[in-house]
């Protein structure tokens, strides 16, 4: 179980003001308002979802006619009518993609939308973090795996022309690794928001599916 939330910074206890599940939350706002990320009856598929912050301001966003789906090994609080929450490993694909066609069958939402397209979601979001080892090639390199299993989840599921934003450490592969997505992706952006902690590595990628 997660350790109980602290705030410790300004963004922590701006967060916890607004009741918001973590500080993550001004991120996703900035990059929304900067990138025009999310609209009103949009599905959004959030990777890494837990404790839930992106959830939270993608279900007002996307509000009651949209829905917001979030998978992560740690489970997840209940947060609105209009989210659904899954406990599962991300970087598991197969399993990923298994839990996904389960979800079209079940909801009705999501299968009258599958019978006119075979792609899902207008909208990716991962905001995922390796568990840190203090040697900095191997976090940033865990990142990029992480990171390759997202993005192959987006590639599955993401309608053309719909939006993938990741989170990725700067190091050592992060030019290789932005080289191979330039080759898949549209648009691509570097963005770095103001609530990054300033001695983080973190800077997020945010593209457009073909």
């Amino acid at each position: 179980m997660p350790k109980p939330y602290t705030p410790n910074d300004a963004w922590s206890r701006k967060a916890a003001q607004e009741g918001y599940r973590a500080r993550s939350v001004y991120k996703l706002m900035e990059l929304d308002e900067r990138f025009h990320l999310l609209k009103p009856g949009q599905t959004v598929l959030d990777l890494a979802a837990a404790p839930g912050s992106w959830l939270q301001y993608a279900s007002k966003r996307i509000g009651p006619k949209g829905l917001a789906i979030g998978f992560d090994l740690t489970p997840i609080k209940p947060i609105a009518p209009n989210v659904i929450t899954i406990q599962t490993d991300i970087s598991d694909i197969k399993n990923m993609n298994s839990s996904i066609e389960s979800l079209l069958k079940q909801h009705t939402f999501l299968t009258s939308l599958t019978s006119q397209t075979s792609r899902t979601f207008d909208l990716v979001l991962s905001d995922i973090a390796p568990s840190t080892s203090g040697i900095r090639d191997v976090d940033q390199w865990r990142s990029i795996e992480l990171n390759q299993a997202v993005l192959a989840i987006a590639e599955r599921w993401l309608k053309s022309g719909g939006h993938c934003v990741l989170k990725v450490f700067r190091g050592a592969d992060f030019d290789a690794f932005l080289r191979e997505v330039k080759t898949q992706w549209k648009d691509v952006r570097i963005a770095t928001p103001r609530a990054s902690r300033d001695r983080s590595k973190e800077v997020y990628l945010v593209m457009r599916k073909p």
